[in-house]
């Protein structure tokens, strides 16, 4: 019960603070991502070891201010959900920029469409995108909260616009499946460790990472066309920009274990061009491949 009025109260902060000025609620978000970063030792620990294993050429001072960034935006994409959640859609039409062609799906209604859309801090802005700039249904998988009056915010704001469903990855395929022939986009999130059940260990960024097959096996089993989706959150509280990349022409192809080399590759390449906005808090790694120890301890 305690957990449940809780979550309410954090709730109804987050729904008063979406009336603020965007540039006023990224300011109490820079706060915030400071006081995360001084005092969530456990997550603090997890992003630079991650830092650590991506990017060891970069000196170690310039590896924690990376790192202090990230808990920045971190904590400002938490602060600025009740937008996406609660905001008009007329605001968010004018906060989100779209570069790109997201109309492809929308211009192709027989196409099996799928956008693989990366761990950035900003992801769930593509998925307000997707609802506000084109037509087509889109589907999309999550992660099942403990908490139900959380996970109930996060299925209703997720879906706000009623145009598309939400499936948790706990359950069968199959609905996803019919979903995406019946013609919604897959709004797949492709880059974290579940274990090695349909993935494999792929470089990322040099190191052995738990990385998923499915989303080639998906995109090749139903002949579906994939798009790189990217979200950045802008300083200041100026908005944030969602680059829809062209259809990639060769991915997926018959060898699944070399599109998901590829595909760490192309996300390595944007983590190095906009790094404090990848997702470090998250154990990319926490899977080894066997005899290898934890890099976490």
């Amino acid at each position: 019960m305690g957990g449940r009025l809780g979550a309410r109260l954090l709730l109804a902060l987050v729904w008063l603070l979406h009336w603020l000025p965007l540039p006023l609620l990224a300011a109490l978000g820079a706060g915030l991502g400071h006081l995360l970063f001084a005092f969530a030792a456990r997550r603090r620990r997890i992003a630079l070891r991650n830092v650590e294993l991506c990017l060891p050429e970069r000196p170690a001072a310039e590896r924690e201010a990376i790192v202090r960034l990230h808990f920045v935006w971190l904590a400002r994409s938490l602060l600025e959900r009740g937008l996406l959640w609660y905001a008009s859609a007329a605001r968010l039409r004018r906060l989100i920029r779209v570069e790109g062609d997201i109309g492809f799906a929308e211009r192709h209604p027989a196409q099996a469409v799928m956008w693989l859309v990366p761990h950035f801090v900003g992801m769930d802005v593509a998925g307000v995108a997707s609802q506000l700039h084109q037509r087509r249904e889109v589907a999309t998988i999550y992660q099942r909260q403990r908490n139900a009056v959380f996970d109930a915010a996060i299925r209703r704001g997720r879906s706000r616009f009623g145009r598309g469903a939400i499936f948790s990855r706990h359950d069968s395929a199959l609905p996803l499946v019919r979903a995406i022939r019946r013609g919604m986009i897959f709004f797949n999130l492709p880059d974290m460790d579940f274990g090695l059940r349909d993935a494999a260990f792929v470089p990322f960024f040099g190191v052995p990472a738990a990385t998923l097959l499915a989303p080639s096996r998906l995109a090749h089993s139903l002949a579906m066309t994939v798009q790189p989706v990217l979200t950045e959150m802008l300083p200041g509280g100026r908005g944030y920009v969602v680059r829809v990349g062209e259809p990639w022409r060769d991915w997926p192809s018959e060898d699944a274990l070399a599109d998901a080399a590829r595909m760490n590759a192309w996300i390595e390449q944007e983590i190095r061009r906009c790094p404090s906005q990848y997702l470090w808090v998250h154990k990319r790694f926490k899977t080894r491949p066997p005899g290898q120890p934890s890099v976490y301890r």
